[in-house]
């Protein structure tokens, strides 16, 4: 499958296969064309149905393919990561392995900068664990102050089960926490075998997922600000 620069047409494509029985099946041929300016737009579409052709008239019927045009107005809505004017972030912390989430805070912080989010529009809470994070996300979600709620912590696996326990609950509730309260709440939390993995995601080597998940948070609620508005 190939896909085309804006302006460029995509064709999605399969060969036909053989079944033992005779059957050749095709899949839908689809040629799309694609405009620069995707809002509001007509797409032209043009479809080869589904078929299949059986026994030895096979070859005979596959340049036989019926096609009809579809048209219809579709609008791309997606959020932006440069227009942040306005936006106001809550970012909801784990003190429990701050080892790890210091850094994953100061990557979410510098990433907002980064970004244009002035400093004023952040606040940062501190709860003692990953377990205590989906109760204040909700609450600030619901307070009407903030357009994204950042969560932020890091849960290592130890000897015993604890671990699942806070990990499934933690993001169970985040994801509880965002629907809720009808505001994106980001899962920022870091679930790790070990405390390497844990210090690799939080400005090592694989990068600081911080500052990935701020990036999150920036777009979702660019998103609903701009174009999911209740």
């Amino acid at each position: 499958m190939a896909a085309a620069a804006a302006g460029a047409a995509t064709v999605l494509s399969c060969i036909p296969t053989m079944s033992t029985t005779g059957i050749a099946t095709y899949s839908t041929h689809l040629a799309v064309g694609l405009t620069s300016k995707v809002s509001n737009k007509a797409y032209k579409i043009q479809v080869t149905p589904l078929r299949s052709d059986f026994g030895s008239n096979a070859n005979r019927r596959r340049s036989k393919s019926n096609t009809f045009t579809v048209s219809a107005a579709a609008q791309l809505l997606t959020g932006s990561i440069t227009k942040t004017e306005g936006l106001h972030f809550a970012v909801v912390a784990a003190r429990f392995n701050d080892i790890v989430t210091k850094p994953l805070v100061e990557g979410a912080l510098e990433a907002f900068r980064r970004h244009s989010v002035r400093e004023e529009d952040i606040d940062v809470i501190w709860v003692p664990g990953s377990f205590e994070i989906p109760l204040v996300a909700q609450t600030l979600g619901k307070s009407g102050k903030y357009h994204a709620v950042l969560c932020i912590g890091a849960v290592v696996r130890g000897a015993t089960t604890h671990y699942d326990a806070v990990a499934n609950s933690a993001a169970s509730g985040i994801v509880s926490a965002s629907l809720n309260s009808g505001i994106p709440c980001i899962f920022g939390v870091l679930t790790c075998e070990n405390m390497e993995q844990a210090l690799d995601r939080a400005g090592g080597k694989v990068g600081n997922k911080g500052a990935e998940a701020a990036v999150t948070a920036i777009e979702m609620a660019s998103l609903f600000q701009h174009h999911i508005k209740c």
